[in-house]
């Protein structure tokens, strides 16, 4: 089998959300096959703070702060980005945020500001990154990051739910649309991953261990585990795969 199926030389790749955790993870995989990455997060010091971490392992990385979940941002940005860079190849719409209450009690602040990031912010980046590689007629990569919360539902994540199983048809529905002008668009479906985010999840020991019965592989992901899935959707090897979710997830959506 030929590297260049994976080879993600001279590529560009922009990733939201990666200051920390998955987007960082991944970010750092895409480098390691080849691409040049921007990271993206709204706060300026984490985010220059996962670029000296990269610089670390050799890695030099650019660095774009906005919020997704402002459009104007957003259009800026990516114009910014290449105008200064170079055409954007390969776009992983990762950012999103968590907020937990009882859907009875669900105050519509937040339910807002989870579909603000989650879903709108997701379809801003698509499409300002999308209408630009329709105009070069070059083809590329989207990837949007959902959970396995695309497939299942859980007391208290109501919106944060809902977004990530909009982002399930989200994919298939860009992907009827631009397939023709040669871009694939795919969601990537975690599971359970311990990330700085699920640390209180992590240290709940009652948690975990419900969740190592439940997960097949019985333990939590690693970010570090969906790095293969990501590259294998931003590179050649994916070239006729489009609308699809792939869950990494130990084997939790598959099995009872």
């Amino acid at each position: 089998m030929s590297r260049a199926l994976f080879d993600l030389t001279g590529r560009l790749a922009l990733v939201t959300g990666s200051s920390q955790g998955i987007g960082l993870a991944v970010a750092k995989g895409l480098a390691e096959a080849g691409a040049r990455v921007v990271l993206n997060g709204r706060d300026p010091a984490k985010l220059a703070a996962a670029a000296a971490t990269l610089a670390e392992a050799g890695i030099a990385a650019e660095q774009a702060p906005f919020d997704v979940a402002d459009p104007a941002a957003v259009e800026a940005a990516v114009g910014g980005i290449e105008a200064r860079l170079g055409p954007i190849g390969i776009l992983v719409a990762n950012a999103g945020v968590m907020r937990r209450a009882p859907s009875a009690e669900m105050p519509p602040a937040m339910w807002r500001e989870v579909l603000a990031t989650n879903l709108d912010g997701v379809f801003w980046c698509c499409q300002a990154v999308g209408k630009r590689m329709i105009a070069r007629g070059r083809g590329g990569k989207i990837v949007l990051v959902g959970s396995v919360m695309s497939e299942l539902g859980r007391p208290t994540i109501a919106p944060y739910a809902a977004s990530k199983g909009a982002l399930r048809s989200l994919a298939r529905t860009l992907c009827a649309e631009w397939a023709r002008h040669g871009i694939q668009v795919n969601a990537l479906a975690p599971g359970y991953v311990e990330t700085e985010l699920t640390g209180t999840l992590v240290n709940d020991a009652e948690f975990t261990a419900w969740l190592c019965r439940r997960v097949p592989a019985g333990r939590w992901g690693k970010a570090e585990e969906l790095v293969g899935a990501a590259v294998f959707l931003a590179a050649p090897a994916s070239d006729f795969v489009n609308g699809h979710m792939l869950c990494v997830d130990g084997g939790l959506t598959g099995a009872l």
